[in-house]
């Protein structure tokens, strides 16, 4: 069943100067989750997190997001019409998904490995692998998915970086109220899959996806440290100083 929300989002009053630490500590300890309990997330609370992520900043105003929530009968049907669609290798991006042959591959590279490793994967394991993919379009088992669409505006490339933003408050408004999510762009492969199944248009283009719910405890996947790269490789400075 397809619900439009019309509320008026409603801005909280700017965060004392005291919270800073506290935000700081949120998003350094926000990460991805690749196993989620089952249990849905009470409605008030994703109703929240889209309120806190609307509020996201987007060029000249533009907010350019169409968002998708599937649950319940729809979630399971969008999922196994996706790992039917990877099966069978009926792949339908709506943009490139290559990352290269140097570093940022080997960024990823990295990740990949330590992944397999914590799941116990060989690499010559190409079955193990592909149920690793499965895994993905089951959304790690979470009872919730957003699928985030933009339009096809120029390039595309400003929209995009919109709905970067506004998926990143949708992670951390997630996190600070106890749950869990992960983008997951491997849902923008099959754009025309999760077109044809959520009605949507082909005028906007699936960009990622973000699975969500509570983690499952004990998970040998919850605290796989992936790291992120030092300031220094990221951040050039120009008459600034850090000291």
């Amino acid at each position: 069943m397809t619900q439009q929300i019309t509320h008026a989002v409603q801005h909280a009053a700017p965060t004392s100067p005291p919270m800073a630490q506290s935000f700081s500590d949120m998003i350094r300890s926000r990460h991805s989750v690749r196993e989620f309990l089952s249990d849905p997330v009470p409605p008030e609370v994703i109703r929240g997190v889209l309120e806190d992520a609307q509020s996201a900043p987007s060029h000249s105003n533009t907010q350019p997001w169409l968002v998708h929530i599937a649950s319940g009968a729809t979630r399971d049907e969008l999922s196994a019409e996706m790992v039917a669609a990877y099966d069978e290798q009926r792949f339908s991006r709506d943009f490139t998904d290559t990352y290269g042959d140097g570093l940022y591959q080997e960024r990823s590279r990295v990740l990949g490995a330590k992944m397999y490793d914590r799941r116990g994967i060989a690499r010559d394991d190409r079955e193990g692998r592909n149920e690793v993919v499965r895994d993905n379009l089951r959304f790690y088992g979470a009872p919730h998915v957003a699928m985030l669409f933009l339009p096809q505006l120029g390039d595309a490339v400003r929209a995009a970086s919109d709905v970067g933003m506004y998926g990143q408050n949708f992670l951390l408004s997630l996190h600070a109220r106890g749950y869990h999510g992960i983008p997951q762009a491997v849902h923008g492969m099959f754009a025309d899959t999760v077109r044809k199944k959520l009605g949507v248009s082909d005028e906007f283009k699936l960009i990622f996806g973000i699975a969500f719910g509570t983690a499952k405890p004990g998970s040998r996947l919850f605290d796989l440290a992936v790291g992120r790269v030092p300031l220094s490789e990221s951040v050039v400075l120009h008459d600034t100083t850090l000291d």
